[in-house]
């Protein structure tokens, strides 16, 4: 083989070794633009007719019934939501065997900003038998407040009603609750007389 031949054979495997090596760098430089816009808002986790019990001190706090249940955690504000509907009792220290109710066809928890929303035909029944319905709600749990700005219906163990048509803001355990622009029927019992 003359020394021409083999001048020639390896300027053709360092003209090869250049071109692979161009051709993976312009690879990886594709590769990461790439998973730069990749899409993480997935589910990472995914639990078909959920059942959730939640305690604290060993004494239940939350019982939980969901169709679905999906968790996004990839993302800057993980978040857990139910499409298809949540039904929760919740348990008061006050009355631990008389659970409170709240049901809505969707439901959405930020873990973060510790905040929950639900949606759709929702209703709460506190442990004292007070039914409120209205069509969204929003519970900030840091601020240990319960609002909504759409018309709440209020029904009282007794029969009284009363419409809170432009919504209202409570305490998250119902002993305080303002409603606005409101209207009903309140048991005149109720009523305190001038003076007490």
């Amino acid at each position: 083989m003359s020394i021409y031949r083999k001048i020639f054979y390896k300027n053709i495997a360092a003209c090869l070794g250049c071109a692979i090596f161009f051709a993976l760098n312009s690879c990886d430089e594709d590769l990461t633009k790439i998973s730069k816009n990749k899409n993480v808002n997935f589910p990472s986790q995914i639990i078909n007719n959920a059942q959730i019990v939640q305690r604290d001190s060993g004494l239940v706090k939350l019982r939980a019934n969901a169709a679905l249940i999906e968790k996004y955690e990839y993302i800057d504000s993980p978040y857990i939501v139910a499409r298809k509907g949540i039904n929760i009792l919740f348990y008061d220290k006050k009355k631990p065997n008389i659970p409170g109710k709240i049901t809505a066809k969707y439901a959405k928890f930020n873990e973060k900003k510790k905040f929950y929303e639900a949606k759709g035909n929702v209703k709460i029944i506190t442990n004292e038998n007070q039914m409120f319905a209205m069509q969204s709600v929003y519970w900030d749990q840091n601020k240990k407040l319960i609002y909504t700005s759409d018309t709440v219906y209020v029904t009282d163990k007794d029969g009284s009603t009363l419409v809170g048509a432009q919504g209202m803001r409570a305490k998250d355990d119902f002993s305080e609750y303002t409603f606005y622009n409101n209207s009903g029927n309140i048991n005149a019992k109720k009523i305190p007389e001038k003076g007490r």
